[in-house]
């Protein structure tokens, strides 16, 4: 959504008035130098070249360096062409004011030398003292000019980064060098000025001279201090505000480049960074789609500790147990379900028996077709990990025997097969088609035990590793020694009736 007229109307408007503040400032130093010294009948004569410079000149040419900004919110420019006036406002702004303010207290010390004494109620100005005053009260007027409109600017630039979504990409301005000339001219600039009427001056006319000084600091002094302070804190304020809430776990956070120094490039690179965090939770969370979640993780945190080689991670050994399950006649149901109710009663089936694997901290590495392939204590740690898996085995039976799935209501039964030993775990792939997975005679024999299931009836078959693991946690049948394919050697299994364990688990 871009602006209204009437909104940039006012944008424009607000920054003609914040260039020209200075004039109301200038009013009031002459005011307070009338209250003190009197010749107020010659006050038209000082005050018209600063009404005349500060306010007209100034606004004509502030109208002018806006418009370069004014063409963009209009929509009839693009914002790289903006964006250097963007930047540059407040030192170009500043600038004029400098200049003008100079010309302007030129011409006003110099009024007692050519116009009658009494006249304006005080003397010549020493040459020490018009050379200071010259030159001080315009740094002065550049510094305070400089200080509104940079906070005129966060505000404006806050304004397009809402309606344009646009932020400022170059920075001239140094934070450094603000706080520095900020700091001087604030106070070294009003003492300066009281040093030199000290060595100018004596008697009554020093003291004057001093008050005005010291009326003029505090008056100017107060109010450029507070647009300093908003000027050089906000921006940090916001910046302060946006990683809070990144802590928190918030990375929708972007925040507008407020400022045109080391602290709006701050803020630019802060923007980067949650953009780049943010881009990566969504990789993750995408590739938590595909593969579990915990895998996920730890692959994303394991290749952050350098532990991955030419962008995999690297094969490693370890004592593991896996489950593999599939569903019994599934090809037969496919039969007589349309596509989308098949698939509809499949995903509804998967997401129960993924509940009781993720509860005992099992992994489900693929779904092969109506079947799935979890591992417990690889690549996580799972403590008693065999326990884990036959418990988690016993509560899918349990959830499945109990429901149907899908709109049709369709019965699943669910055979499972269970193995424990050593395994190899790694990345498995070319190029930048890269699986997670695990491989060896354990993953093997599990496979191999589920297929059994058909032929002896059960529901559940595990090894004989996985039985010796168990211990007396749960009620084993034997069903003696059979030969698996791919094993020359037979092995002993066992199948376990979810309605025999004396506690579910």
């Amino acid at each position: 959504m871009t602006a209204t007229p009437s909104e940039i109307a006012a944008l424009r408007r607000r920054y003609l008035w914040m260039a020209v503040s200075i004039v109301f400032l200038d009013i009031g130093i002459s005011l307070i130098f009338r209250l003190v010294n009197g010749g107020w009948e010659t006050l038209w004569i000082s005050a018209s070249p600063g009404i005349v410079l500060l306010l007209g000149a100034n606004w004509w040419l502030a109208h002018r360096q806006f418009e370069p900004i004014h063409r963009f919110l209009k929509g009839q420019a693009t914002f790289e062409s903006a964006e250097r006036r963007l930047t540059q406002l407040p030192l170009l702004t500043a600038r004029w004011v400098g200049i003008f303010a100079f010309v302007l207290y030129a011409f006003r010390n110099s009024l007692s030398w050519w116009l009658p004494g009494p006249t304006i109620g005080l003397g010549p100005p020493t040459i020490a003292d018009y050379i200071a005053i010259t030159l001080l009260l315009p740094v002065f007027y550049f510094t305070y000019t400089y200080f509104v409109v940079s906070d005129y600017l966060a505000r404006l630039c806050g304004f397009i980064f809402e309606r344009y979504g646009r932020n400022l990409g170059l920075f001239f301005g140094s934070y450094t060098t603000k706080l520095i000339v900020a700091l001087l001219v604030i106070s070294v600039v009003p003492l300066a000025a009281i040093v030199v009427d000290l060595f100018s001056y004596s008697g009554d006319r020093q003291q004057v001279e001093i008050l005005v000084d010291i009326a003029s600091a505090v008056f100017g002094v107060a109010i450029t201090a507070y647009y300093v302070g908003r000027s050089l804190l906000q921006p940090i304020g916001i910046l302060s505000s946006a990683m809070t809430k990144v802590a928190e776990g918030n990375l929708d956070v972007r925040v507008p480049v407020t400022s045109n120094d080391e602290v709006g490039e701050l803020t630019g690179r802060f923007n980067t960074m949650v953009e780049g965090l943010r881009e990566r939770e969504q990789i993750r969370e995408t590739f938590g789609r595909y593969v579990d979640e915990s895998v996920a993780a730890t692959i994303l945190r394991r290749q952050g500790q350098g532990a991955r080689q030419s962008g995999r991670m690297a094969g490693e050994t370890g004592e593991a147990t896996i489950l593999f399950s599939d569903i019994a006649g599934f090809t037969t149901i496919a039969e007589y379900l349309s596509p989308a109710e098949l698939v509809g009663a499949l995903n509804d089936y998967l997401e129960t028996v993924l509940a009781p694997i993720r509860e005992h901290n099992g992994v489900v590495h693929t779904f092969i077709g109506d079947g799935l392939f979890a591992s417990f204590n690889m690549p996580l740690a799972c403590e008693s990990h065999a326990a884990a898996a036959v418990r988690a085995a016993l509560d899918i039976q349990r959830a499945v025997g109990n429901r149907t799935f899908g709109d049709q209501g369709v019965a699943l039964a669910t055979r499972i097969g269970i193995s424990t030993g050593p395994v190899i775990g790694g990345d498995i792939g070319a190029g930048k088609r890269m699986n997670f997975t695990l491989l060896g005679d354990t993953v093997n024999l599990a496979a191999r035990l589920e297929e059994l299931n058909k032929h002896h009836g059960t529901r559940i078959l595990v090894s004989q590793s996985t039985r010796d693991a168990c211990g007396d946690l749960f009620s084993f049948q034997s069903l003696g020694s059979v030969t698996v394919r791919g094993r020359s050697e037979s092995v002993a299994i066992f199948s376990l009736d979810p309605n025999l364990q004396e506690t579910p688990r």
